[in-house]
């Protein structure tokens, strides 16, 4: 059964905050914050501000899943992380 954007936006701003919080993640998160983020940029219903945003993450996602230390990845991006949540909200 397919989500709709809204769902996706609460999933992916989920996995982000805990990204966030335990300054830790795993490759399979990194690839379904990937999927969110490319399926969220391929809306209609989604504004051009927030596919910019989007499309940061997708960036985020993509160097994460092919980081060799997935931790120091995420801590690099703390910044970001916080205010892409601001933004996402």
């Amino acid at each position: 059964m397919a989500i709709n954007h809204e769902h996706q936006l609460t999933v992916l701003k989920d996995i982000l905050s805990e990204h966030q919080l335990d300054r830790s993640g795993t490759v399979a998160e990194c690839e379904q914050i990937e999927r969110l983020a490319k399926s969220l940029m391929a809306n209609n219903a989604i504004h051009s501000e927030m596919k910019q945003t989007l499309s940061h993450i997708y960036t985020y996602s993509q160097g994460g899943k092919n980081a060799t230390d997935l931790s120091s990845h995420i801590d690099q991006h703390e910044q970001q992380l916080a205010e892409w949540m601001d933004q996402l909200t």
